[in-house]
């Protein structure tokens, strides 16, 4: 039986224009009813999440939320930090340059806001900063303060240019780091022990849950992870295709209601 459902956000909770439809918000609350935990995992910042948390009643002192991607859960009443794999100055230096060198935008991300050092701001950097509800800080590198530590560094440009530069990122950096692409337009850095799925099991651990009792739905490749931890994994019908074939099941997009779908099919 489900006790747990993990639902990313970004193509997956939320519809194209980033809501959440009735039929969603009806279906997590009747999940929620029948003393099922749901658990926002999301690349966002806790600043991004909260007010969907806020909608779908997710608002206690004994509910979580993974954020960035899997470097920080914290409990969503008092915001209280469970668990955090952060990054330090050196390793901004070194992906900060590796960025310049590629030439794509650069940008790193603290609990307080979100960093760049190129003059010419992506608007992707814009827009992150926008769902993120997160301050944007234009500093050069050396403005920045070297006692800062990171969720997450990120490449963030046009899908193509991306696409283009992936192939010559040195083999070294998957060594340090967890990197993956959660948006087409953002290529994520961050600690190499990090992400949804570790997380989630964590977070199994301290409620004494198995993973046969989880149920994960995602779209894209930052979800691999925590599709294959949880017992019952579920793929958007806009997911990609490597998280399509990674989950058990498939469901609707989410422009048709495919969370509801998968709650109301197993866990309802």
């Amino acid at each position: 039986m489900i006790q747990l459902i993990a639902i990313d956000m970004d193509g997956t909770l939320l519809n194209p224009a980033h809501e959440i439809t009735p039929r969603v918000r009806n279906a997590i609350a009747a999940a929620r009813a029948k003393g099922i935990r749901v658990v926002l995992a999301t690349g966002r910042p806790f600043s991004g999440a909260h007010r969907y948390l806020r909608e779908l009643g997710i608002d206690g002192e004994d509910d979580y939320c993974i954020c960035f991607n899997g470097t920080v859960m914290q409990t969503v009443g008092d915001g209280t930090v469970i668990a955090e794999f952060s990054l330090g100055f050196d390793d901004y230096l070194d992906c900060e340059q590796l960025a310049r060198g590629l030439g794509v935008h650069f940008q790193a991300i603290d609990g307080h806001g979100i960093y760049t050092a190129n003059a010419d701001i992506s608007p992707y950097t814009v827009l992150d900063a926008y769902l993120s509800h997160a301050p944007l800080r234009y500093r050069t590198v050396a403005e920045m303060d070297r006692a800062l530590r990171f969720r997450k560094l990120m490449m963030i440009d046009a899908p193509e240019t991306l696409d283009a530069i992936i192939p010559q990122l040195p083999a070294s950096l998957t060594e340090r780091y967890g990197v993956l692409k959660s948006a087409p337009f953002f290529l994520e850095i961050f600690h190499k022990d990090a992400g949804k799925g570790p997380m989630l099991q964590q977070l199994a651990g301290r409620l004494g849950l198995a993973p046969e009792q989880i149920m994960a739905i995602g779209d894209h490749e930052n979800d691999l992870t925590m599709l294959a931890y949880a017992g019952a994994s579920v793929a958007m019908g806009n997911a990609i295709p490597a998280v399509k074939a990674a989950a058990r099941f498939e469901t609707a997009s989410n422009q048709e209601d495919g969370v509801a779908l998968a709650i109301e099919r197993f866990a309802l």
